[in-house]
């Protein structure tokens, strides 16, 4: 049995917005799942939902065995025994930082001397041990956050909801704390559903991932899955950047619309005759020496190149459209003449388009040749 279990759940609000529509998700005891998309994409909501801060207005929401939301029955937040930590830490400045993790166990009526054992163990579990009686002022961002997460834990809940919990620590902070809450979770086998903005972070802690967008799930997988397989165009976009371009297959070649580039289908996967939009990956764009034309698909000049540690992140303009590419090794510069060839690409066919549309898709690549 699962220890969350959403089953064809929307979520209209009073206004007529949709906030998510037709939620089918099972998360495993145990398992780290990550909700990304863009803004607005339905990922908050979808764990507020959950946690019962809203009702969903058709399918169900189960806790293990427990239907925590469905029909007319939806229980409060504070009956569905989980924890949750918001990215403001919200710890209470009048409250010691022992007060403040025991607050869920004073709710539930916990005696002093069990409680007292209680918030030892967590604050032990979370690296800070003997800080009972420290004043939250005195504390760090980091250590506050780690209390937030203390107090989750406190009361044992059946499974930990992270909204945005890392995002406002600084990025050496942020990425020592990813590492402690992987291991803090794996050790204790806590289920975790966590919300982020942060593809790299959703990628580098999550079993798996869910990829949200207009409340719609669009894919769930590893991450090597999301990556590598992205399930459409929209997904290889958001998670990695990857350049879409539209046009047509046939004859062996993929043509695009307004652009002369073309690449044959040995480099094409998934492509077949008709219209559609490839994604091509910056890691899959290699920039070569423009003397080399009969190993290039196409010319262009750098107008950005950004250093990064791994790779640089380079865009090349060529007739009026931008490639984004990751490039390894020496850095080209702004103004740069270069090549472009496309290692691979990824094919995803328009199965809207009819015969009408197919014909004018035909007459506009002709017309680039």
């Amino acid at each position: 049995m699962s220890a969350i279990s959403l089953s064809g759940v929307d979520l209209c609000y009073p206004d007529g917005t949709l906030g998510l529509a037709q939620i089918c998700l099972d998360i495993e005891d145990g398992e780290f799942v990550a909700l990304v998309g863009p803004s607005g994409s339905g990922k908050t909501t979808l764990l507020r939902t959950i946690a019962g801060f809203l009702n969903p207005t058709a399918g169900t929401v189960s806790l293990g065995a427990d239907v925590v939301a469905g029909g007319r029955r939806s229980a409060p937040p504070e009956d569905r025994e989980l924890g949750m930590v918001f990215q403001q830490h919200a710890i209470w400045p009048h409250r010691t930082v022992g007060r403040n993790v025991s607050y869920p166990l004073e709710m539930a009526g916990i005696s002093r001397a069990q409680r007292a054992a209680r918030v030892s163990e967590v604050l032990t579990m979370v690296g800070l041990a003997g800080f009972e009686r420290r004043n939250p002022a005195t504390l760090s961002g980091g250590q506050r956050q780690r209390v937030a997460l203390a107090r989750a834990l406190a009361s044992s809940p059946r499974a930990l909801l992270l909204d945005e919990a890392l995002s406002a620590l600084d990025e050496p902070l942020r990425d020592r704390l990813r590492l402690e809450l992987r291991t803090l979770t794996r050790a204790a086998n806590l289920t975790v559903v966590h919300v982020t903005h942060d593809r790299a972070e959703a990628l580098a802690l999550a079993d798996r991932v869910v990829i949200l967008d207009g409340g719609r799930i669009k894919q769930i997988g590893s991450p090597e899955e999301v990556v590598t397989q992205p399930a459409s165009a929209f997904v290889a976009h958001f998670l990695s950047d990857a350049n879409l371009i539209e046009g047509i297959v046939e004859d062996g070649r993929f043509r695009s619309i307004g652009h002369q580039l073309c690449v044959g289908t040995d480099r094409v996967h998934g492509a077949r005759n008709g219209f559609g939009t490839i994604a091509v990956l910056p890691t899959d764009i290699e920039l070569i020496s423009p003397v080399d034309g009969a190993h290039t698909d196409e010319h262009g000049i750098v107008m950005s190149s950004l250093f990064g540690r791994d790779s640089s992140d380079v865009v090349v303009t060529s007739q009026g459209m931008d490639f984004r590419c990751s490039v390894r090794g020496p850095r080209p510069s702004v103004g740069d003449r270069v090549g472009l060839r496309i290692r691979r690409a990824l094919f995803y066919p328009d199965a809207d388009t009819d015969d009408e549309a197919t014909a004018s898709v035909l007459s506009a690549v002709s017309a680039h040749r």
